[in-house]
């Protein structure tokens, strides 16, 4: 078999394990004998418009069979895939299809106005929709349904180019991170090695594919195994309780938003969740509340630290040191090495705090068509600059602190928001918090907390900054803040501070209502 890339995946597990069910999704199942017979058929109707080595290939839709399917054809073909957030709008849609020059656009029902706009503006050749057929637009199921089932000889490399991810644009307009189809790989394996994935896993994704971790670090390295793939199309917490329970899910990924509306259900108490042996977490870290919620019911977090950029994963903390290191991303995964450095480039010792640099086969290749952020990003033997801080204790655990970009400095002491906002949630009555910077007379730049209070919640201005005092020092404590109704967000649950920024950092400070 010439091809080397994940394209390969469909075809290679077909031989070993063609009736094992690969994906789930609302009443139907695809074995891996399905799976390879669908991807072929859509590659060679790809194939008949034209789409060759190199195309770019774009998705656009909530989790579908579809999108893995578009993904592993692309990849037989020697196509790069490009995964898009539904949350976008039209505007910034038409960037990426733009900036990748994708030739193919695959859309779901939902999406069609926006896809269709987006697509005009960029150029994209061919319009593909999964609930069939509109206006200059090929239904998906009919357009499989041209294409044969021959096995491809398209000669794929693992360093080729397999899909470009655009990062979330939390600071500034979104790049195209080109992964490797030995990126991918390398990145699934580190997943296997340190959560010891098995094929009879059932896993249950949740979280959206085009965000890296939903697709990378779950669905794929599942795929690989040969395990059972159950897609929600969207998140429910009741849905995904009663999934876990019925279908005995084994593996779960998700945000801590979403374990904590899991965990403040009604039917929380009584769901059987004895089948889950790996729930992981990232995007942010684990509040210790939430951590002791799992834990009453027997359930360890797996957290993790991770970017676009690495495919993502980076550091990984192991379910069994959930307590000891209760605040942790862990150690880097088995075939990736991090350092943590100062300004000056050197070492930083334990306890002090640098900057994350990262170096595995799992790192990008760069970012598409922009060599100078590439140039910014990775250095000439291709460490890749985070633009987070952290600090590692003494046994080489890393505290991911914050972004270098979030941190203020008042009064001449540098600030870091997350560890202030850890400290605020511990406050029952936030749900929710942003810590930013603002402009003072007296101190260069202050604290202002942004804050969303649990339903219901009542608490004063001095209850919750007296709330911090003794828990942090002085220059830290927020100085004024603001209540929202809800925090702006990517798709995969961070939170958006330019967003913030822009919206409350002049923003005349407002009192918890009475």
């Amino acid at each position: 078999m010439w091809n080397q890339g994940i394209g390969s995946w469909p075809a290679r597990r077909a031989r070993k394990t063609p009736d094992r069910t690969a994906v789930v999704h609302e009443d139907r199942e695809l074995t891996y004998r399905d799976l390879h017979q669908r991807v072929l058929r859509l590659a060679h109707a790809l194939d008949g418009l034209g789409v060759s080595r190199g195309d770019r290939i774009a998705y656009l839709g909530p989790n579908h069979p579809a999108f893995l399917e578009t993904l592993f054809a692309a990849g037989a073909l020697g196509a790069v895939f490009v995964p898009l957030n539904t949350r976008l709008a039209a505007a910034e849609l038409a960037h990426h299809l733009g900036d990748s020059g994708a030739v193919v656009l695959v859309h779901g029902p939902e999406q069609a106005t926006a896809a269709r706009a987006a697509a005009e503006e960029s150029g994209v050749a061919h319009r593909i929709a999964l609930a069939g057929s509109g206006e200059r637009a090929l239904g998906y199921e009919e357009f499989l349904s041209t294409g044969g089932t021959e096995p491809l000889d398209v000669r794929v490399e693992p360093d080729d180019p397999c899909m470009i991810m655009y990062t979330s644009g939390t600071t500034g307009r979104a790049k195209g991170a080109v992964l490797s189809h030995a990126n991918i790989t390398w990145n699934s394996v580190n997943v296997l090695v340190d959560t010891d994935l098995t094929g009879d896993e059932v896993t249950l994704v949740v979280a959206p594919l085009f965000h890296t971790a939903g697709l990378n670090m779950t669905c794929l390295p599942t795929l690989l195994k040969g395990g059972r793939v159950v897609l929600h199309s969207s998140f429910d917490p009741d849905r995904v309780l009663e999934t876990v329970e019925s279908g005995r899910v084994t593996y779960l990924f998700g945000v801590p938003t979403m374990y904590d509306a899991m965990a403040a259900r009604p039917r929380w108490a009584t769901t059987d969740l004895s089948s889950l042996r790996t729930v992981t977490c990232g995007g942010a870290p684990v509040p210790e509340r939430t951590i002791a919620t799992y834990l009453a019911r027997g359930l360890a977090f797996s957290q993790g630290y991770g970017m676009t950029e690495a495919s993502p994963g980076v550091l990984f903390l192991d379910k069994e040191q959930t307590s000891a290191k209760a605040g942790s991303a862990g150690v880097p995964h088995f075939f990736t090495d991090t350092r943590v450095v100062r300004p000056d480039g050197t070492e930083a010792g334990p306890d002090q705090r640098g900057e994350v640099l990262v170096h595995g086969p799992n790192v990008m290749t760069g970012y598409w068509g922009r060599p100078a952020d590439t140039a910014a990003a990775l250095s000439e033997d291709g460490w890749l600059r985070t633009g987070d801080v952290a600090r590692t204790d003494v046994d080489g655990y890393a505290y991911i602190v914050d972004r270098v970009k979030d941190m203020y400095v008042s009064g001449g002491e540098n600030v870091y928001p997350a560890e202030v906002e850890d400290a605020l949630l511990t406050h029952p009555a936030v749900a929710e918090c942003a810590v930013i910077g603002v402009p003072d007379a007296v101190w260069g730049e202050v604290g202002r907390a942004v804050l969303v209070l649990r339903p219901g919640a009542d608490a004063s201005e001095d209850d919750i900054l007296g709330h911090l005092r003794g828990r942090l020092a002085k220059y830290k404590i927020p100085k004024s803040l603001v209540l929202t109704d809800a925090l702006p967000r990517t798709a995969s649950g961070k939170i958006l501070k330019p967003v913030v920024r822009d919206a409350y950092a002049t923003a005349p400070a407002d009192h918890p209502r009475p």
